[in-house]
């Protein structure tokens, strides 16, 4: 893995650490007004600048006086913990104080008797996650690639990636091995629940326009929602046609089985390789192929650990 270069400004999130919901670095507004609970939720991962930069910004509009048109808004940064250990010498090593906060979101793991920094964290957040109607969750990737909507595995996840029109690439999958994702708690994977989230990811973790992708997001989902005022909403958001959306359903999750992975070559996120059957890796004995023709590289790994995904196959819808 090449040395990353970081390109992007850490803000200083100890001003919000006391929060206004009784939870540390959790502030909701209401604004007595018949809508929907939505939440902008960030620092999942603690080397995940993007979301802490549209979180910060919208913390400030608040500060300087923005006003809610209706519902309720919540902003989260999520594993802070992680975030203030952040190293730029180390940079990779702060996505987690002990374990990942987003393979944690199923009953038997919150219910249960095992102990963590995130899992303490995951159990405090959750009835406040309960409580939330439309969740955007922000991150960003290890290596370079566009941006990416992660909708999930229902149609009201694909609804809400279309309802945004950014990013321009929209990935429909069911998760990883490891652990259940927050996107995919509770109701807001039930198909027939009115509930929704969003996981977007906005670009490598620390390149220049990663924070602006995330504010770009994050201003057109509160303006699905009618949040705020559309006008001011409008002065916000960048105004460049969107390219047309692109959907690409997962066929394959490569999970490492031994220690013995390796890359035939690097890949590139989003690459698509043309021939069924290509070799991509071995993973010790296993040869790990291409099942079909014109596969796409979803979010490949470098050097991923056993158990975890290495990469996610797909095919353009």
């Amino acid at each position: 893995m090449t040395e990353p270069v970081l390109e992007v400004t850490f803000p200083n999130l100890k001003r919000w650490a006391s929060g206004n919901t009784g939870i540390p670095y959790v502030w909701s507004f209401d604004s007595g007004i018949d809508g929907p609970h939505v939440c902008v939720n960030a620092l999942v991962h603690g080397n995940e600048v993007c979301g802490a930069i549209a979180v910060n910004e919208l913390l400030n509009a608040f500060e300087n006086g923005a006003k809610l048109a209706r519902g309720k808004l919540t902003a989260v940064f999520a594993n802070v913990a992680a975030y203030e250990s952040f190293d730029p010498k180390r940079p990779f090593d702060s996505r987690c104080v002990e374990e990942d906060f987003n393979r944690l979101w199923n009953e038997s793991t919150l219910n249960g008797d095992r102990h963590s920094r995130e899992l303490t964290r995951a159990r405090e957040l959750r009835s406040l996650y309960d409580s939330v109607d439309h969740l955007l969750d922000l991150h960003s990737m290890l290596e370079p690639a566009p941006p990416i909507a992660l909708a999930g595995d229902t149609e009201k996840g694909l609804a809400l990636a279309r309802a945004i029109g950014t990013p321009a690439h929209i990935l429909v999958d069911s998760g990883h091995a490891a652990g259940k994702r927050l996107r995919d708690y509770a109701a807001f994977a039930e198909p027939h629940s009115p509930k929704s989230a969003l996981l977007v990811e906005c670009g490598q973790h620390w390149e220049r326009n990663v924070g602006h992708v995330a504010c770009n997001v994050m201003w057109r989902f509160l303006r699905h929602f009618e949040t705020f005022d559309r006008a001011w909403l409008d002065s916000l958001i960048d105004h460049e046609p969107l390219p047309a959306q692109r959907v690409v359903e997962i066929s394959e999750v490569v999970t490492l089985k031994s220690e013995q992975f390796s890359w035939v070559r690097p890949l590139r996120g989003l690459e698509v390789i043309a021939e069924a059957g290509t070799l991509l890796a071995t993973d010790g004995a296993r040869e790990v192929r291409t099942a079909h023709a014109d596969a796409v590289m979803v979010m490949p790994v470098p050097h991923p650990k056993v158990g975890q995904t290495a990469v996610r196959i797909g095919r353009l819808r």
